[in-house]
Order: structure tokens, then sequence, then C-alpha cells
């Protein structure tokens, strides 16, 4: 498909993933009633749900990253241009912000707002390199593209309980929670370094799947199969 349409279903998927995260995380606080487990927990439903949803819609027009460390892999292994990625990033993170400002208009809040939510240290940051090491390995190493829904989402639904920072796993995410001081903000001094453990974790990704799932090696195997069927048939063919 064509480039346009594919970054507006880069920004569209942006938009409407961190509306949700933003969204379910103030609704989540204002009924949990100081039960932070309570508010994470319906925080976590909502973000499964729309990730699901969002990778099975838009999969098919744009790959559905909505996540710039997704894209630079994918641009590393020459499967996005280089030129194509930058447009995508580009977008995510703006759609990623709009995503932040239209919920706080949802729930009639400041547009603008400065997160006081820390979020520091070396604890929180390898989280974070965890969680998104995970979620390239999920990307790279799922075998049929129609389980890449239920598994990315399933992915992050349990990254957000078993790591310290509640698994942000996204650059662009990143950047638009620091501009919420709500449930799911991130103070701006804190956001770089958890964008730098996502990008970490998202190269060793890059490293490694390749020799866990041997995609290089499946790559060649179909022209050598082909090879071997046609040299098959010859023979075939002369006896």
């Amino acid at each position: 498909m064509n480039l346009p349409r594919r970054v507006a279903a880069e920004g569209i998927g942006s938009l409407l993933l961190a509306a949700t995260v933003v969204g379910s995380g103030i609704m989540a606080e204002r009924l949990a009633a100081g039960n932070t487990a309570v508010a994470l927990l319906a925080n976590t439903g909502a973000t499964v749900a729309v990730l699901a949803v969002l990778i099975a819609l838009l999969a098919p027009v744009s790959g559905a990253h909505f996540n710039p460390a997704v894209t630079l892999v994918q641009a590393i292994r020459r499967e996005l241009t280089w030129q194509d990625a930058v447009a995508y990033g580009s977008v995510q993170i703006v759609g990623c912000c709009a995503g932040a400002l239209l919920a706080h208009a949802m729930f009639d809040l400041p547009l603008i707002q400065h997160s006081l939510h820390a979020r520091a240290g070396s604890a929180q940051c390898l989280s974070e390199c965890v969680a998104t090491f995970g979620l390239l390995l999920v990307i790279l190493g799922c075998r049929r593209s129609e389980d890449v829904p239920w598994m990315v989402a399933a992915w992050i639904g349990a990254a957000y309980w078993f790591t310290a920072s509640t698994s942000f796993a996204n650059p662009a995410i990143t950047i638009a929670r620091s501009l919420s001081d709500t449930f799911a903000g991130i103070r701006p001094q804190d956001a770089p370094g958890f964008i730098l453990s996502q990008l970490t974790g998202a190269l060793l990704a890059y490293f490694v799947a390749p020799r866990l799932f041997s995609l290089q090696g499946s790559a060649q195997a179909a022209p050598n199969s082909e090879i071997r069927a046609k040299d098959a048939l010859h023979a075939e063919v002369r006896d």
C-alpha cells in the first residue's frame, strides 16, 4: 500500500493506543478508591484489549507497529526502508502525544500537563529493557501472522505485572505519558532512561531472534527446497 495510507494507519493506531493507556489509567484511578492493584488491573485489561484489536485491524495496512522500537528493528532488517521508518516513527510519536491529549479532553482535564510520577532507577530501566526485548522477540519469532495480535497483547499484559516499570516498552508511548500527570504518567526527566533502555532491549532482540528461531536459515530453506523439488521432477521426467 502507498506510504500515506500506511502512515495514517500508524498515526490512528498510535493515537487510539495512547488514549486507551492514559484514559483507562484515569478511569481506573477514579474508580479504584485508592487501591493501586485494582487500578493497575483495569489499566492492564484495557491496554491488552485495545492492542489485540488494533494489531488485528491495522496490521494488513501498515504492519501495526505503533512503536518506534519495532519500526527501528524492521528497518535494520530491511523489511522497511529508512525513509518509511522515519515517517512511521514521527507519526507514532505525534499520534501517541495526541492520544494523551485526547484522553485528557475526554476526562475534562487540562490538555497540557507535566507529569510528576517518578519512575527512576536501574530497576526501572532494566524492566524496560526486558519488556521491550520480550516484545520484539515475540514479534520476530511468531511464525503465524494471525497469532501476533494475541501474543503481543498477552506479553504486554503479563509485563505490566512482572516488571517494576509496568512495561511501557515503547518510546512513543513514553514521550506521550510524560505529558500526562495521571496514573499512567512518567516524569519527563525519567523518560530518556526509559527510551534508551527500550532501544537497547529491541536491539538485543534483533541479535538474539535470528539465532534462536533460525530466521535467516528459514529464509534460505525455501529456495533450497524448491531446487530439490525441481531436480526430483526433472529426474522423474527423464525416467
